[in-house]
């Protein structure tokens, strides 16, 4: 069993900048394969960017890529979603989700066994 709590969501202007953590307790968190979601009103949650056991292997959505980072510290049991340029577009709830695997990374939200209860991350233009 592994429980995520997600921090770091708040208000920002389009342009600005937050960094959202996920904290894990629980059983190993290196043996955990590591995803980002969002959800908006009215729309269905969607892949943001995932990252393997130990970091070094990521994957963004194409909506993402360039302007958000997935890092994780291990030791501290936490990844991390850097983003930076955001855009009102990227509203949402975010969630952070665990797959107990050491093998690659997942994008599909049906392969991870684990999910935090999300932040809020709201983008005012």
């Amino acid at each position: 069993q592994v429980q995520l709590v997600e921090s770091g969501g708040g208000l920002v202007q389009a342009g600005g900048s937050l960094r959202l953590s996920c904290a894990a307790s629980g059983r190993t968190f290196s043996s955990y394969a590591m995803g980002w979601f969002r959800q908006a009103p009215g729309k269905e949650r969607e892949f943001v960017g995932a990252i393997n056991w130990s970091g070094g292997i990521t994957y963004y959505a194409d909506s993402v890529k360039g302007r958000f980072t997935i890092s994780r510290d291990n030791a501290k049991s936490t990844v991390y979603l850097q983003m930076i340029n955001l855009k009102p577009e990227d509203t949402a709830v975010y969630y952070c989700a665990a797959k107990a695997t050491t093998s690659g990374y997942y994008v599909q939200s049906r392969e991870y066994e684990y999910w935090g209860q999300g932040t809020q991350v709201t983008v005012s233009s």
